[in-house]
């Protein structure tokens, strides 16, 4: 049974606060789970206002469902933060 990791990057220049930070997460967590049956996770940086990195995990009986959902997930991030995703890797385990 695969699962899919995606981490991202992400920097949140405009944010002048972890509190403008976390509503920023919040926001992209809580869709990515409800559009897409996600587990999502701030992984690194928790205590940066600017900078964050966030875990996206799929599990599936077909790596090519979980690519799919991770590319779709990936889309989803980027059309609510734009150039905000600085970087991305997935890793199948």
């Amino acid at each position: 049974m695969p699962v899919g990791l995606m981490t991202l990057e992400i920097q949140i220049p405009y944010a002048h606060s972890l509190k403008e930070k976390r509503a920023v997460l919040q926001k992209l967590q809580s869709r990515l789970r409800v559009r897409f049956n996600v587990a999502t996770a701030e992984l690194d940086h928790q205590d940066v206002w600017q900078r964050t990195t966030v875990g996206i995990v799929s599990i599936s009986n077909s790596q090519s469902l979980i690519d799919s959902t991770l590319r779709q997930a990936l889309g989803e991030a980027e059309a609510i933060l734009g150039y905000d995703v600085d970087h991305y890797t997935v890793e199948y385990l």
